[in-house]
C-alpha cells in the first residue's frame, strides 16, 4: 500500500466514524490492552493520525477532503466529494450524521459531478451587541468558517460555532433561475427520536405540538415545520434555518427510516381569497423559486449540545441573520403590552358598556399607565379589517392617540396582511400622523417565496415610519430581528390563545417549547392568565378563559419565555385584583442581558437564571408533578435582597394560591421550594449594596 493510499483510509475512518478515537486513547494503557508488539503498531498509527487530523484540522485538502472544526474541536465537519457533496458532522468523538445537500436549478443538479476545488478558511472572534437583546445583550460570536469552490457556478460556506453550526450556498450565474429544490438529505447515526411539530398543509400558522417520536416509526411523506429537535445518545440536535431571503422556507419529511429530508413550499402561480384573511395557493409551479443567479441562499442551522439546556436561551439563528439594515434605531423600544382579544374585553367595575369604543380602550390606557406598561394593542375590530381606513364607528382614534400620548403610553394597531398589503403606503402614513408605535400583522399563514418576500416589504417600509412590528399567524423566526431590529416578536407558536377553544396547552407543551421553537427566537406566546386551574378543573372558556396550571407558572413564563414585546393576555380589571401578582409583572424585563440554566428536562422541568442589569431573575416550570427545588444563590460575600413568587401550599387543588416572601440572605444560602402539579416560581435577587 502507498503512504498517500494508508493516509488516505485513515483519514477515511477519521472523517466518517471517530475523527478523536487515537485522541482518546491518551488515557488509556495501550500495552495492556493490545500487547507489545501490537502497542508498537497503534503507536505508529497513532502518530500519523495525529499527522492527518492536523491536516484536516487545518482544512488542507487531502484526498478530496476538507473539514472544519468548531472553537473547542468539539463539533467537526468534514466534507466529502465522490460526485456528490457529503458532510459528516461529529460531536464528542462520534460521528452523528451525515448530510448529502443537493441544489438543483433550471433541471440541473449544481452538487453533481463536482469536486473540493479552492477554499479559504476564516476565525472569526468577535462580540455582536445587538439592538434588543434576547437571552443576552452581549453574544460572543466566535466561529471556524470555510469557504469552499465545489465548481464555476457553485460555492459552499460551512461555518462552525461551540454549540452549533450551519451551512449555505452560493451560485454565480449570470441569468435569473428557477430553483427545483434546495435542501439536502439526513442520516442520523446516533440520533434515534425526534420532536415532531407535523404539518398537514403548507397553508399554516405554524402553530404545532411536538410529539416526541422514534424517527424511524413516523411514516414516509410525513413532514413537520421547523424547529425540530433530534435526541439520541447524550447529544441533542436543533434544527432550523437562517437568513430566509426571497425563498421558501424548509420542512423535514421523513423517509419511514432513521432519516429525513427537505421539502419546501413550491412558487405560488394563482391564490384566491378563501375568506377576507386567508389567501391559498390555487395553482403552483414546478419550482419552489424565481431568483438571481448570483446570490447565497438561507442558511442549514443545527444547534449541536450534550444537554437540552444549552439550547434555552440560545440565539444561534440570530447569529447567522442577515446584518442590520437600519441606521437609526434608538425609537426602537421593547416593552410590555396590555392585550384586548384574548380576555374579550370583558372589563368590569366601571360605568360604561365595554367593548370595542373609546371608553374602553382609555380604561386600557389608563392601566398600562398605573402599572408601567408601555403600550396597549388595538386588536381586530377597530377598523374593518378589509379596509383600514372604515374606522369601528363608536372609535375616536384621534381622541384615543392623544389621550394615550399624554398617559405616555403606546398604541400598537393589529391588522390583516392582505389589507395591508393593499393599502401599505396610505395606512402607514395615517398611522404615523396618529402617532402609532407599532403594527401587529396577521393571518399571512404561508412561508413561500411570494410570503417570505413580504415579510421583508413589512419589516421595512414599517422601519421607515419609526413602527414596531409584530408578525402574527406567521412562520417561525429566521433572524430577521437582526436586519430589522423593529421586528420585535412573532407568534408561529401554539399559545396561551389556544385555552379559549382547546385542552392542548398544558404544563407539559409549554415545557418543550424552550427547547424547539424558541431555539428559533422570540415567541409571542401571550402568557398571563390569571384565571388558573388544575387539570382536573380545566375546560375551554371563550369569553373568560383560563390557563392550565398555577398561578406561579403563569408568572415563571415571563421569565423563561423570551419576547421583547411580552404581552400581558388577561383581562385589565383582573389585574388590578391581584396585587401580588402584578408587582412581580409590571417590574419584570422583556429583555436580558445573561442566562444561565440550572435544570432542564424537556416537557417536563425547567429552572434557569437571567440577570437584567444587577438584578437576577430565577424561574422555574414543572409539567403535572409536583417536584422539589433547591437553589443556591449566587456569587461569594454578597448579600442579596431575595423575594419570592411561589406556589401556595394549596395550589395542587386551587391552581391561583400564590405565596410571596421577602427577606435578606446571603451568597451560598440555599433557598427551598415545591412547585406544585402544573406549577412554577419567580425569584428576584438585588445586591444589597453596603
Amino acid at each position: 500500500m502507498y503512504i498517500p493510499d494508508y493516509l488516505n483510509c485513515i483519514s477515511q475512518i477519521l472523517t466518517q466514524t471517530d475523527p478523536l478515537f487515537f485522541a482518546k486513547t491518551k488515557s488509556m494503557n495501550l500495552k495492556k490492552i493490545t500487547g507489545r508488539r501490537s502497542y508498537k503498531y497503534l503507536l505508529v498509527a497513532k502518530i500519523i493520525s495525529k499527522i492527518t487530523i492536523i491536516l484536516l484540522a487545518t482544512h488542507t485538502n487531502l484526498f478530496g477532503q476538507l473539514s472544519v472544526a468548531s472553537p473547542d474541536g468539539k463539533l467537526y465537519i468534514s466534507t466529502h466529494s465522490h460526485d456528490t457533496l457529503r458532510l459528516a458532522v461529529h460531536f464528542n468523538g462520534r460521528t452523528i450524521q451525515t448530510i448529502d445537500p443537493q441544489l438543483v436549478v433550471d433541471s440541473q443538479t449544481l452538487t453533481a459531478n463536482i469536486s473540493l476545488k479552492n477554499f479559504r478558511e476564516q476565525h472569526v472572534r468577535d462580540t455582536l451587541r445587538p439592538v434588543i437583546s434576547g437571552g443576552r445583550s452581549h453574544i460572543p460570536d466566535i466561529y471556524n468558517q470555510l469557504n469552499i469552490k465545489l465548481s464555476k457556478s457553485l460555492s459552499l460556506e460551512i461555518r462552525v460555532y461551540n454549540d452549533g453550526w450551519g451551512y449555505r450556498f452560493a451560485t454565480h450565474l449570470d441569468k435569473e433561475v428557477s430553483v427545483d429544490h434546495e435542501g439536502y438529505s439526513l442520516y442520523n447515526h446516533t440520533l434515534d427520536s425526534i420532536w415532531f411539530p407535523e404539518e398537514t398543509s403548507y397553508l399554516s400558522h405554524s402553530e404545532r405540538l411536538y410529539p416526541h417520536l422514534k424517527i424511524k416509526d413516523i411514516a414516509e411523506g410525513r413532514f413537520c415545520s421547523l424547529p425540530a429537535l433530534l435526541h439520541g445518545n447524550e447529544c441533542f440536535v436543533a434544527i432550523s434555518e437562517a437568513w430566509i431571503e426571497d425563498f421558501p422556507g424548509m420542512y423535514l419529511e421523513a423517509t419511514g427510516k432513521n432519516a429525513l429530508s427537505t421539502t419546501h413550499p413550491p412558487f405560488p402561480l394563482e391564490e384566491k381569497a378563501v375568506n377576507d384573511r386567508t389567501l391559498a395557493v390555487t395553482k403552483s409551479a414546478p419550482f419552489v423559486a424565481r431568483t438571481k443567479g448570483k446570490r447565497t441562499y438561507p442558511w442549514r442551522v443545527f444547534g449541536v449540545t450534550s444537554t437540552p439546556g444549552d439550547l434555552v436561551g440560545s440565539d444561534l439563528v440570530y447569529r447567522f441573520g442577515p446584518p442590520q439594515q437600519i441606521d437609526k434605531t434608538d425609537w426602537i423600544k421593547p416593552g410590555k403590552v396590555a392585550w384586548d382579544w384574548w380576555n374579550d374585553n370583558n372589563i368590569s367595575g366601571v360605568d360604561f358598556k365595554s367593548g370595542v369604543n373609546t371608553k374602553t380602550y382609555k380604561y386600557y390606557i389608563d392601566f398600562a399607565a398605573d402599572y408601567n406598561l408601555d403600550y396597549i394593542i388595538l386588536d381586530e375590530g377597530w377598523s374593518n379589517p378589509s379596509d383600514l381606513f372604515d374606522i369601528h364607528p363608536e372609535m375616536d382614534m384621534d381622541a384615543l392617540f392623544s389621550y394615550a400620548k399624554q398617559k405616555e403610553v403606546g398604541i400598537i394597531l393589529w391588522v390583516l396582511f392582505n389589507t395591508l398589503d393593499k393599502q401599505l403606503d396610505s395606512a402607514l402614513v395615517q398611522f404615523a400622523k396618529w402617532g402609532a408605535k407599532g403594527i401587529k400583522v396577521d393571518f399571512m399563514q404561508r412561508d413561500d417565496q411570494k410570503m417570505v418576500q413580504y415579510y421583508w416589504k413589512i419589516a421595512k417600509a414599517a422601519a421607515e415610519k419609526h413602527l414596531i412590528v409584530d408578525f402574527h399567524g406567521s412562520y417561525k423566526p429566521d433572524g430577521l430581528r437582526r436586519a430589522f431590529p423593529n421586528v420585535l416578536t412573532r407568534e408561529g407558536v401554539k399559545g396561551l390563545e389556544n385555552n379559549k377553544w382547546g385542552h392542548e396547552i398544558t404544563p407539559s407543551h409549554d415545557l418543550i417549547l424552550p427547547f424547539t421553537r424558541m431555539f428559533a427566537g422570540p415567541m409571542d406566546y401571550t402568557p398571563g392568565a390569571m384565571i388558573n386551574a388544575t387539570a382536573k378543573e380545566f375546560h375551554p372558556v371563550w369569553s373568560k378563559p383560563m390557563s392550565q396550571g398555577t398561578r406561579c407558572h403563569q408568572l415563571a413564563l415571563y421569565v423563561v419565555f423570551e419576547s421583547p414585546l411580552q404581552m400581558l393576555a388577561d383581562n385589565p380589571s383582573h389585574y388590578r385584583k391581584e396585587p401580588i401578582s402584578m408587582q412581580f409583572i409590571q417590574g419584570v424585563p422583556v429583555v436580558w442581558d445573561e442566562t444561565q440554566v440550572l435544570e432542564a428536562v424537556p416537557g417536563k422541568k425547567l429552572v434557569l437564571m437571567r440577570r437584567s442589569g444587577n438584578d437576577w431573575y430565577i424561574a422555574g416550570l414543572s409539567d403535572w408533578t409536583e417536584r422539589d427545588v433547591k437553589i443556591t444563590l449566587p456569587g461569594t460575600s454578597k448579600r442579596w435582597s431575595v423575594q419570592i413568587w411561589k406556589d401556595g401550599i394549596n395550589a395542587s387543588r386551587d391552581a391561583t394560591d400564590i405565596q410571596f416572601t421577602a427577606e435578606e440572605m446571603s451568597s451560598g444560602e440555599e433557598i427551598e421550594l415545591k412547585m406544585a402539579n402544573g406549577g412554577g416560581f419567580v425569584i428576584k435577587i438585588t445586591e444589597i449594596k453596603f
